[in-house]
């Protein structure tokens, strides 16, 4: 399950694998380091670690010295070129590609014990009758419970080759039976398009999690399903979307500017540029829409954000994105580990890079640019957003864009400073609300989504429980209960219904979305 306390964690991690634009993911080692056979500097690099490995006065694993050495050498060039050790390459391979082959599965480590929070739509489990709530005790003769686990290590027992088979034993709380399920694992999506629904009668609302291959097909089918519910406006969310493929990001884009409308256009190193126009695929090229970012949207999200704020199509709403215009080709180093490198640098319609400065030399201060928002207040305030002059562009109807570090939004929305809250809260209340519809299933099932956004603890006893729960480690300010509040609800909801349960309650006083519907009222 997303632990939501941890999306800062998640999106550190993204920038790790490289907070991404990926043109192709098949590129040739040997073109990145243009070594020929035999070579002095390839000789130089074999001699050295023979050297090591047979002379030197310690054991030394030449393995991880090698690692920490490309780690090294590419710190010095752009935050974004990193290495990336075959340990990690599959699970960042599978995140951009959308799939993974397992039995599918959202857990918990709950009392020593792998508990389902929900079986993945469309995966194994769901259709093997697997149901929220079970514990997974065992896999064909792998005892899982009472081990102290920890959740990183659970894949392992349950991903696997497709059609392989496992033995699961179950046990289902709801009716105190223990049983076995016998069940074949197979491809798993990992949806892009984290909500999408109808706010009112003509606006909807798409979020995105990230442009990886599936997306461009998970997104058209949301906007043609809206569409045909009635949406004439669209609210597109891309906060804390820390990027994916290019060609996706571009295919999104076509569906709303009109035919050969430039997109963006990369530059690489020899100076050759690449441009990508709309075609005439576009189903929503009328349609009004609001695109929402954030200090944490980056890279194919700043492309989408640029290129529409550029051809003036829509409105930009929220904080200044994270500033990321750099291009990555993965390139495989022959021994499972891999590089995403710098290649290239795009440019929004208007020729503007976005792209922050960074030093080139560890890029310490790089990361440290939310801390220096905080500062320097431009999260509260639009004012506080520094602009360079000469880095001043105007779209085709005369608005003013800036270049040199993300994109500033048209509508500015202050962060909510009132959603504030500890580590202890979000910790406690995740499992609070787990135990509560763990302890009540049968019970909630009565509650559709809409009706539980609406009337769920109007009269706040559970709140009470929860508060009664903390009384002796935690006193809680009056602005911190409010907090409190509102994400008890959404996590039950999370539990009951997944992230669209989590999405819809969070909505309810969302200042984005609040903001939409109040631009959407003056146009009435």
């Amino acid at each position: 399950m997303k632990n939501r306390n941890n999306l800062p964690i998640y999106f550190s991690l993204a920038v790790v694998f490289g907070i991404l634009i990926g043109v192709s993911f098949s590129g040739n080692s040997t073109s990145m380091l243009s070594f020929t056979k035999g070579s002095a500097q390839e000789l130089k690099i074999k001699r050295l670690i023979n050297f090591i490995d047979k002379d030197y006065v310690d054991k030394v694993d030449t393995d991880n010295l090698l690692d920490g050495a490309i780690t090294q050498m590419l710190g010095k060039l752009d935050p974004h070129s990193v290495y990336i050790p075959k340990e990690n390459l599959q699970a960042v391979t599978e995140s951009m590609q959308g799939n993974f082959v397992g039995i599918g599965v959202q857990f918990r480590m709950i009392s020593d014990s792998i508990t389902i929070i929900q079986p993945i739509k469309g995966g194994p489990s769901i259709k093997a009758g697997i149901k929220a709530g079970d514990r997974i005790l065992m896999a064909d003769k792998d005892t899982l419970f009472g081990k102290k686990m920890v959740s990183g290590n659970v894949p392992e027992y349950l991903k696997g080759k497709p059609d392989t088979k496992v033995a699961l034993q179950i046990y289902r709380k709801t009716n105190d039976s223990l049983f076995t399920i016998n069940l074949n694992r197979g491809k798993v999506n990992i949806k892009s398009v984290d909500l999408a629904y109808m706010v009112n009668d003509s606006v909807g609302y798409i979020k995105l999690d990230r442009f990886a291959r599936n997306t461009y097909k998970e997104f058209k089918s949301s906007l043609t399903h809206l569409m045909d519910d009635g949406m004439t406006d669209l609210i597109l969310d891309l906060r804390g979307n820390g990027g994916g493929f290019i060609d996706i990001a571009n295919s999104i884009i076509d569906e709303f500017l009109e035919d050969d409308t430039l997109i963006v256009f990369t530059k690489n190193n020899k100076g050759k540029i690449e441009e990508s126009y709309a075609t005439s695929k576009g189903s929503f090229e009328k349609g009004g829409l609001y695109v929402l970012i954030d200090e944490n949207s980056a890279s194919a999200s700043e492309i989408v954000a640029g290129a529409l704020q550029d051809n003036d199509k829509g409105t930009i709403i929220g904080r200044r994105s994270f500033g990321k215009g750099l291009v990555q080709i993965e390139m495989d180093l022959g021994d499972g580990s891999a590089v995403r490198l710098t290649t290239a640098r795009y440019y929004t319609p208007t020729g503007r890079s976005i792209q922050k400065p960074y030093s080139g030399d560890g890029n310490k201060n790089y990361y440290k640019d939310f801390q220096q928002r905080i500062t320097n207040g431009e999260l509260l305030s639009k004012d506080s957003i520094k602009v360079i002059d000469s880095l001043k562009y105007k779209t085709p109807k005369g608005k003013i864009v800036y270049g040199g570090g993300g994109i500033i939004p048209d509508v500015f929305v202050a962060i909510d400073t009132t959603s504030y809250m500890s580590n202890f809260y979000f910790n406690s209340i995740n499992n609070f609300a787990f135990k509560y519809v763990d302890n009540n299933r049968k019970d909630l099932e009565k509650w559709t989504l809409a009706s539980f956004v609406l009337d769920f603890d109007t009269d706040e006893k559970i709140f009470d429980t929860y508060l009664s729960d903390i009384k002796d480690t935690a006193k809680p300010s009056f602005k911190t209960k409010q907090s409190i509040k509102k994400y008890l609800k959404s996590s039950i909801a999370n539990a009951l219904f997944g992230d669209e349960g989590f999405y819809r309650v969070i909505h309810k006083d969302d200042k984005m979305i609040q903001k939409v519907l109040e631009l959407e009222s003056k146009e009435e």
